[in-house]
């Protein structure tokens, strides 16, 4: 499954003098042997207070949209300001399976494709913020893969944001609906999310697992796909986790690390935070990001993220697992011959 490397990069010097040594591999923990919360390496909501703020202000600067990309964020950030309703005084009684049972009323609606909850794991919390709420509702809204595949030219880039512009529709939809039920409910939206890690809780809650590239794949939507969440003290049971074969099929794959121009993506795991896990090497990654206005190569070229695909991946995954596993059974259970 390996191709051959095309793309080479070198970053614009304008821009890494600009990040006076900032490295986002050591603020991720690359290397560090113990579990941590994570601290804030991008996407600052006010880059004057932040190390890498100067170089964060060059990536705006180097934008150039048009019309119709300019009245998509117009549309995201109104989107983003809209406040949500006071808690309601009284609480709606649901079992958590029927409270769960009631996230599919937004993927029916269309206002999103993917829904889950797993409970608010403290570590996903950014080591500024804090969170008193239990629960954490994941939603996910598919890429139109025909635009997507365009990265990093602004074709692919307006349905980045038009794909954030729906999921933060969709986040601040549940949180109005969860007060008026009379919970606790705090949108949250992304790229600049502020207070938590999107990925983890995402994978805990049944979205997928982490690909090499460093993003979610899923069986449904490979990678092309964006993440919002609600935060929220309401009483849902969790969705569980689903695992088809993803570390075996990104460490034969190469197609994502070949693809990247800045040769970000690592051929093996990385110990980061205490974790051994698929990471993408940020001090590579962010000139090329930088300097385009955003990527998502890797994402557009993921095998999962072509249409109609993802689902033949993974049923071919599981003939070979049960395949694998049928073979070591049946060499557990040969008897060696007897001395003659």
């Amino acid at each position: 499954m390996a191709t051959k490397k095309i793309h080479d990069f070198t970053p614009d010097k304008n821009f890494t003098k600009l990040l006076h040594g900032y490295s986002g591999n050591v603020v991720n923990g690359v290397g560090e042997n113990q579990n941590r919360r994570p601290s804030m390496v991008w996407w600052a909501p006010d880059p004057a207070s932040a190390p890498f703020g100067e170089a964060q202000k060059w990536f705006y600067s180097r934008e150039q949209p048009d019309e119709e990309m300019l009245e998509l964020r117009k549309a995201r950030h109104e989107v983003v300001a809209q406040p949500t309703p006071e808690v309601a005084d009284e609480k709606k009684f649901r079992e958590p399976h029927d409270w769960t049972a009631e996230l599919q009323q937004f993927i029916t609606s269309g206002d999103c494709e993917m829904t889950g909850v797993t409970p608010l794991d403290p570590d996903w919390v950014f080591d500024h913020e804090a969170s008193a709420l239990p629960n954490i509702v994941m939603l996910g809204v598919q890429h139109d893969y025909d635009e997507l595949k365009h990265v990093p030219a602004i074709k692919g880039g307006k349905d980045v944001t038009r794909q954030y512009l729906r999921a933060a529709a969709a986040a601040k939809k549940v949180a109005a609906w969860l007060r008026e039920q009379g919970y606790q409910a705090d949108a949250v939206t992304g790229p600049m999310t502020g207070k938590i890690l999107m990925i983890p809780p995402a994978i805990a809650c049944g979205f997928g697992e982490l690909g090499k590239h460093g993003s979610i794949i899923n069986q449904e939507f490979g990678s092309a796909f964006r993440l919002s969440a609600v935060l929220t003290d309401a009483p849902f049971a969790s969705t569980p986790p689903r695992e088809f074969g993803i570390d075996d099929f990104c460490s034969r794959c190469r197609v994502c690390e070949n693809a990247c121009p800045p040769d970000a993506i690592a051929p093996e795991k990385q110990l980061v935070r205490g974790v051994d896990k698929w990471y993408v090497d940020f001090d590579r990654c962010i000139p090329y990001f930088a300097e385009t206005s955003g990527c998502a190569i890797c994402i557009a070229v993921c095998p999962w993220s072509l249409p109609t695909v993802g689902l033949s991946l993974a049923a071919k995954l599981k003939r070979r697992a049960q395949r694998l596993a049928s073979d070591a059974a049946n060499k557990n259970t040969e008897t060696p011959l007897s001395n003659q």
